[in-house]
């Protein structure tokens, strides 16, 4: 499992915003990722996507690299963020457009 650990955290460091999920942005293969994918692009963010589904290895290793038992997982400039209802609760409050604000991550305007 070091391995895919060790894959996890360059992926996460390498990219501003990183989404681990079902499916694609293009073809969500659960409810609660097409709902992320969808707030993350009414705020334009530009981010990362990896499939748990094309790799057990990654699907378990996920849940384990931030002790969070669910996908989707959300990284904002190499901090865990949280799964679908804690991304749908800050979106709602505008607290998750303050936090890409205030990690210098583009958001659309307004």
């Amino acid at each position: 499992m070091s391995d895919i650990a060790d894959w996890i955290k360059s992926e996460v460091d390498a990219h501003d915003v990183v989404l681990f999920m079902k499916g694609s942005p293009q073809f969500p293969q659960c409810g609660f990722s097409s709902v992320v994918v969808q707030i993350l692009d009414y705020l334009q963010v530009p981010f990362a996507s990896h499939n748990v589904l094309e790799n057990d290895e990654l699907r378990e290793g996920i849940k384990h690299h931030a002790n969070w038992p669910t996908i989707p997982q959300l990284y904002v400039k190499g901090e865990f963020v949280g799964g679908c209802d804690i991304l749908r609760e800050m979106f709602e409050a505008g607290e998750l457009r303050q936090l890409f604000e205030e990690k210098g991550v583009p958001v659309a305007a307004t």
